[in-house]
Formats: structure tokens, C-alpha cells, sequence
């Protein structure tokens, strides 16, 4: 259960440690090309706890996607943090302790987090995905484990927790569609329903090309559709959050995945890299705040 962590000493402590030097700030700065994580817009009393989380999921990621680590080694690695984690201190690397920490402090499940482990750990040695059935169990413990955590910490126990799972599968669909070539070169993994592409009649080696051949722009549309259903599923769950600045990014990162998937519709991510302009997250953002006020 999530309790109040303002003006704890524990609390300052932790802002501190984490928001201090070049840890959680310049790890969320370096990866928030697409949508604001743990933004000003977070009340300060909870920013901590998120940055610790943060800081946890970027750290295991990085052990995930790493090319200098064996597949067995990152598995033994990440299985370890998943078993200590809120059980074991003495256990657990030090990028780990502060979620820990968080976790004890305010007491907290650390399902979501494991989960977040138990898909990092897929990561190793899952390379291809035969549907999209396959891909939304990913994506719920890859990605909708994040917003569980951020309700926990916020301690929203009545905000439409399944609208938080649709929006965040979404924004995880549609990181994949952008990065389908990357991913494809340099980890050799492949987040699109491989059916698809042979019903489509195409292969994965298709994503090695300069631009998207049909049969890859029908899978990529395909996704599209299943993605647009879930931000629409994910439209009333701003308004079900309590807490003003949750409530703000969450509207602000829907408007986002939006404009995301706009752009994905006309524009080729196997050709160059699609992302949404500056000028056009200003427009989100001012249309998101303002439509959650």
C-alpha cells in the first residue's frame, strides 16, 4: 500500500542521492526523446521514488541489450536482482538499492518490478514474436508494469488501472515500430508478429533494407491498428487520476502517443528515424494539461 512520503527525512535523503551528480536526472534527459518521464511535472515529494525507479529499469535494460554480456550471464544477473529485490539488500548491485529503498520505505509490492526483470530477462534470449498476443504479454510486464508503479507511488488504488496498462502497451508498440530496423541490426530482435509478416508475405530480413517493402508496411499498419484501439481504450484513464501531476503527464504522454502514431502512419521508421518535433510536443503538451485541468 502507497502512504504519504512528503517531508520524510528518508524522502530527502533519497532526493539527494538520486537527483544529485549524473544518476536519475541525466538518465531520464538521455531517454526521453519520446515521452516525459518523471517530469516537473510530478509533484517533488514523489520525484525521488520515480528517479529511484528509474533509475532501476534503465540500469537492468542496459544489462538486457547489452552486446558484451553472454545471454546466460545477463539472465543470471537479472534473476538475481528479481529475487532479492525488497527481500535482500546485501544482495542487490547498488543501481538497485534505491528502488529497494523506495520499495521498503513506502511499502509497496515489488510484483512490478519483477515483472519489469521478468521481461528484461525474455530479452536475452526471446528474439522473435509469433503474434500479437505474444507481444502484448511482453508489453505487459515490459512496459504497463511502469505505470502500475507510478499509481503505487502515487498511491492511486481507484484510477483506471487497465486504461494505464492500454496506454503504456501503446507507447511500447509504438517505440518498437520505431525502432524496428535498430532493434533488428543491432540486437537481432524482432517486435513485430512474425505471422504477420508471412501472411503479408515478407521476413524479418526485410527490415535490413533502406525502406519499408509492403509486406513490412502492412505489419507496421497492423500494429498501428492495435495500437490506435488501445489509446482509445487509454483516453478516460487521465481523468480517473487523483494526484494533479500524474494526472497532467499522463494526458500530456496520451497526446504524445497520438502525434506518435500519426507520424507512423506516414512515414517509413525503416527509412529514418520517426519521432514527433519540438514544436509538436509543445502542442501536446499545452493540449494534454489543459485537457486534464
Amino acid at each position: 500500500m502507497a502512504v504519504d512520503v512528503a517531508d520524510s527525512e528518508m524522502t530527502g535523503r533519497m532526493a539527494d542521492e538520486i537527483e544529485s551528480g549524473d544518476d536519475a536526472r541525466q538518465l531520464i534527459d538521455a531517454n526521453s526523446e519520446n515521452f516525459p518521464v518523471g517530469s516537473f511535472l510530478i509533484a517533488r515529494e514523489f520525484r525521488p521514488h520515480v528517479h529511484a525507479f528509474y533509475t532501476f529499469a534503465r540500469r537492468a535494460d542496459d544489462i538486457a541489450d547489452s552486446p558484451d554480456i553472454a545471454a546466460k550471464e545477463k539472465v543470471a544477473r537479472l534473476e538475481a536482482v528479481q529475487r532479492a529485490l525488497a527481500v535482500d539488500e546485501t544482495s542487490l548491485p547498488d543501481w538497485a538499492l534505491p528502488y529497494h529503498q523506495s520499495l521498503l520505505k513506502t511499502g509497496n509490492s515489488a510484483v512490478n518490478g519483477r515483472d519489469l526483470l521478468s521481461a528484461f530477462i525474455q530479452d536475452a534470449t526471446k528474439l522473435r514474436y509469433r503474434d500479437w498476443d505474444d507481444l502484448m504479454d511482453y508489453c505487459m510486464r515490459s512496459a504497463a508494469s511502469v505505470g502500475r508503479v507510478m499509481m503505487d507511488i502515487h498511491g492511486e488504488k481507484n484510477a483506471d488501472i487497465e486504461g494505464s496498462d492500454a496506454l503504456c502497451c501503446a507507447l511500447q508498440m509504438l517505440n518498437h515500430l520505431q525502432d524496428c530496423k535498430k532493434d533488428y541490426l543491432a540486437l537481432d530482435r524482432v517486435y513485430l508478429p512474425e505471422s504477420w509478416l508471412k501472411e503479408a508475405g515478407g521476413s524479418v530480413e526485410d527490415l535490413a533494407l533502406g525502406h519499408a517493402t509492403p509486406a513490412v508496411r502492412n505489419v507496421i499498419n497492423r500494429c498501428l491498428d492495435e495500437t490506435e484501439q488501445l489509446l482509445k481504450r487509454a483516453e478516460i484513464m487521465p481523468g480517473s487520476v487523483r494526484r494533479r501531476g500524474l494526472r497532467w503527464e499522463s494526458a500530456f504522454i496520451l497526446k504524445l502517443a497520438w502525434a506518435l502514431a500519426a507520424r507512423l502512419r506516414r512515414e517509413d521508421p525503416v527509412a529514418g528515424r520517426v519521432k514527433v518535433s519540438k514544436a509538436g510536443w509543445l502542442l501536446c503538451g499545452l493540449r494534454g494539461v489543459l485537457g486534464a485541468w
